[in-house]
C-alpha cells in the first residue's frame, strides 16, 4: 500500500512539474550583442519570476533581425532606431512597429589618426554606414561637426549627393555598419554606430573625435509585428525594458555612452 501511495505522489509531482514547464511562456528576441543583448540579459531573471522565459538570439548585422521578426522566427527585436525601422519596412514591404523606446546610442566620429575635427585635411577619407538612415545620420553628424553642409531639403536621410559644401573635399565611402570600426586603419575617420563602437572597445564619451548629442531623435526601440502590438507578454517585456532597473544599469554600465530615453 505504501508503495502505491509513494508511486501516486511521484506521478502527481511529475504531472505538476510538467504543467509548470508547459505554463512558462517564451519570448524570443533578436538583438545585437552590445548594448542590447547585455540589457536584455539582466531581464532574464526578472521575467522568469513572471513565468516568462526570455530567449535572446544574437545578430551581428542590421538586416536579418527584421526579416526574422517578420517571418515569425522572433517575437520581437531590439537593435535599431525608429527611422531605420520605418525605412527598412518601406523598402522590404514589412509591417513592423515600435512597441517601446529604450535608449539612445550617440553616433560618433572615430579615428586612429586624428584627435579633433580641426585635424581633418584636404582629401581625408571618411567611411559611413551604407544604409540610408544611418548613412544620412552620419552625414548630418559631419555637418554638425562643421565639416560639410547639406541641402536642408534632404531631411533626415541625405546622401552624399545632397552635400552642398565640402571645402576639404572629403572622400566618402559607404560600408556595412558592422565593418566600420575595422576600416579605421585605412581611413582618416569613420562614423560608427554606438553599439558597434562599444563592441570594438571604444568608450564613445572618451574616444570619439565628435559625438552626437543626447537630444538625438534616434531612440533605440523594441520592435514587434503590427498584429502583436497589444500582446500582453510583449507588453511585460516592454515594461521591463523601461524599468528603473534598466535605467540604472544603463547609467552605471555605459557612463554616458548609452543614454536612457524614458
Amino acid at each position: 500500500m505504501k508503495k502505491k501511495i509513494t508511486l501516486l505522489i511521484t506521478v502527481v509531482l511529475l504531472l505538476v512539474g510538467s504543467v509548470a514547464i508547459r505554463a512558462q511562456e517564451i519570448i524570443k528576441v533578436g538583438a545585437t550583442a552590445v548594448p542590447h543583448g547585455e540589457i536584455l540579459e539582466i531581464l532574464v531573471p526578472v521575467l522568469a519570476e513572471q513565468g516568462i522565459k526570455l530567449e535572446i538570439v544574437e545578430f551581428t548585422d542590421y538586416v536579418r533581425p527584421n526579416l526574422a521578426l517578420s517571418d515569425g522566427d522572433l517575437d520581437a527585436n531590439f537593435f535599431q532606431h525608429l527611422p531605420y525601422l520605418e525605412e527598412f519596412c518601406l523598402d522590404h514591404g514589412l509591417n513592423l512597429v515600435s512597441l517601446a523606446g529604450v535608449h539612445v546610442e550617440p553616433l560618433g566620429i572615430y579615428s586612429s589618426k586624428i584627435k579633433s575635427v580641426d585635424e581633418f585635411t584636404k582629401g581625408s577619407v571618411v567611411t559611413i554606414p551604407n544604409d540610408a538612415t544611418n548613412g544620412g545620420r552620419a552625414l548630418l553628424l559631419l555637418q554638425s561637426a562643421g565639416l560639410i553642409k547639406i541641402n536642408p531639403n534632404a531631411g533626415i536621410t541625405p546622401t552624399v549627393f545632397d552635400v552642398t559644401e565640402n571645402k576639404l573635399n572629403l572622400k566618402f565611402y559607404e560600408l556595412e555598419a558592422a565593418q566600420l570600426a575595422r576600416s579605421l586603419d585605412d581611413t582618416t575617420a569613420s562614423v560608427i554606430n554606438g553599439n558597434y563602437a562599444l563592441l570594438a572597445g571604444f568608450v564613445p564619451t572618451k574616444d570619439a573625435v565628435f559625438l552626437e548629442g543626447a537630444e538625438s531623435p534616434y531612440v533605440n526601440i523594441l520592435a514587434v509585428r503590427a498584429e502583436d502590438i497589444e500582446n500582453p507578454l510583449l507588453a511585460k517585456l516592454a515594461a521591463a525594458l523601461q524599468s528603473d532597473l534598466v535605467r540604472d544599469f544603463i547609467l552605471e554600465k555605459y557612463a554616458g555612452s548609452v543614454v536612457p530615453a524614458f
